[in-house]
């Protein structure tokens, strides 16, 4: 019999005990006047003194923690909302069958107790218990050791239980729902409306990326798990709707990283009459407020570096790439050197000569080849919080050509935001002209025939709505999960989602994490 079977055994003969005591093993609900976050921010600046006079009486409930008897009497802590809590157990206050439930409990089991508050010898605030409610039987072990596990994906895997052993963990997450409402506020504040748009969709688009395929049985249409909404939100600009965002669950069938799973959550906003660097501008505040709220202040700490929200950089993809172009890789870039075919793939010889290897294709479009220089040349060094703007035409097929007649061809008006080394954001003026949405379109057919799966399809209702008239607009996607992971000093995208995408274990292997990770 495994470890844990043979402890799940003894618990719930434990349990049958509990019952015999007249105690619920099950119950429905709890009566409480306090939580233990709640008393500790209320009293622990109290005295002993001050707590006798008048007596503090309090009723909470919580999971156990640590537990000891010691003869007729016994000490526990009590766990709610990452906070604990001592409570002091003696016979003669609990009664005879009182005790005996406490002697019943086991470290995980859930209870609820009522006394009154004092400071034992120690000046620990705690709580002397009068009366015990038995709520819950934990059947299965907590762990020893859980903190700082060698095979970490057995805290993902079990995130309740990592949950309850590591308070950092929740304080984690309990600040990804402040980015969340950061950002809410924030965009609320400024006219913006919160709408909600389809997942499942006809066509996938609005971004470049491998979509998940799935299948409507009664309509017999295949469906695309979305992986941006950005076709729709403008569709409601084209209605009418000047700021719109949805806050959005998105799908891309594509490899896992530190920095990437297969289902994400962004923000992604569209304000009408506004360009790419209306859009920085509102960007650099919105930014710098979710730090503000989350950490109280807009510096970040990720990786041992100091990330200032405060002040956000900006350069053009092309400076970028000449500011951070390696010693070892000859003279700095100018210009000029991005003007031709044959002038960057000098560059990319370069580059390749003497430092990790750039992917090149002679056939790709010069554009895409700037862009994979600007990922391995200058990307690693963008720890601080930088705009980067003007990006290839060729990248970017729902962005609006470069206003300057000698950029218009080739660039566009685009940004993305990079912190931490990390990509968080992606901006752009809007494409609104319906004919060269088209040949966007068909150009990314093309993309796509040349063996790029992820080239954009055609949208032909996406095209018949701005035939209707979309007005200038800016529009942007944040990723929640990777500013999430800035904000906290997460090192992995997994530290920042509750529950990620994993390989499924076999029942040997689930049972190999419960015999190593169990507890006496």
């Amino acid at each position: 019999m495994a470890l844990d079977q043979k402890i799940y055994e003894l618990r719930k003969d434990k349990l049958k005990q509990i019952e015999a005591l007249g105690q619920s093993a099950y119950p429905y609900r709890y009566e409480t006047t306090h939580s233990i976050p709640q008393i500790l921010g209320e009293f622990s600046a109290k005295t002993a003194q001050d707590l006798e006079s008048p007596k503090v009486n309090v009723s909470i409930a919580g999971r156990i923690m640590s537990i000891r008897v010691q003869g007729k009497a016994g000490f526990a802590h009590l766990q709610q909302d990452g906070k604990r809590l001592q409570i002091y157990v003696r016979l003669d206050f609990v009664g005879e069958k009182g005790f005996q439930l406490y002697k019943l409990l086991d470290i995980g089991d859930y209870i609820g107790v009522k006394g009154y508050l004092f400071r034992t010898r120690t000046n620990e605030l705690t709580i002397h218990v009068e009366e015990i409610t038995f709520l819950v039987k934990d059947l299965l072990p907590l762990p020893e050791k859980w903190h700082g596990l060698q095979d970490v994906e057995t805290r993902y895997r079990r995130r309740y239980v990592d949950l309850t052993m590591n308070p950092e963990v929740r304080e984690v997450f309990i600040k990804r729902a402040k980015v969340v409402q950061s950002m809410r506020h924030f965009l609320d504040a400024h006219g913006f409306v919160e709408v909600e748009t389809p997942m499942m969709h006809p066509i996938a688009g609005g971004a470049v990326a491998k979509p998940f395929i799935t299948h409507h049985n009664t309509l017999d249409v295949d469906l695309y798990l979305r992986i941006a909404p950005e076709l729709y939100l403008k569709r409601l600009v084209v209605g009418g709707m000047d700021r719109v965002y949805e806050i959005n669950r998105n799908f891309r069938n594509e490899g896992i990283s530190t920095q990437h799973n297969p289902e994400f959550t962004m923000l992604e906003f569209y304000m009408a009459y506004a360009d790419y660097r209306d859009m920085m501008d509102f960007t650099a505040q919105m930014l710098a407020q979710i730090a503000i709220d989350v950490n109280g202040t807009a510096m970040a700490h990720f990786n041992g570096q100091e990330v200032d929200f405060g002040n956000i950089q900006r350069l053009t993809m092309r400076e970028a790439v000449i500011k951070f172009w390696p010693e070892n890789a000859g003279p700095k870039p100018d210009m000029d050197d991005f003007s031709s075919a044959e002038k960057i793939a000098a560059l990319v010889h370069r580059y390749n000569a003497a430092n990790p290897h750039i992917p090149y294709d002679p056939t790709a479009p010069d554009g895409k080849t700037i862009a994979e220089l600007f990922e391995f040349v200058a990307e690693p060094h963008l720890i601080q919080p930088t705009f980067i703007y003007d990006f290839p035409l060729a990248i970017s097929p729902l962005s609006k050509n470069k206003r300057e007649p000698e950029e218009n061809a080739n660039w566009v008006e685009r940004f993305e935001i990079f912190a931490g080394g990390l990509e968080i954001g992606n901006a752009f003026s809007e494409l609104n002209d319906p004919e060269e949405q088209r040949r966007r379109f068909e150009q990314q057919l093309s993309e796509r025939a040349r063996g790029d799966e992820e080239a954009h399809q055609m949208d032909e209702d996406y095209i018949r709505a701005l035939s209707y008239g979309l007005p200038p607009t800016a529009g942007e996607g944040v990723g929640i999960d990777r500013l999430t992971m800035l904000l906290t000093d997460s090192r992995s995208i997994r530290d920042v989602i509750l529950f990620p995408l994993l390989r499924p274990l076999n029942r040997e292997e689930e049972e190999k994490i419960d015999v190593t990770e169990g507890s006496k």
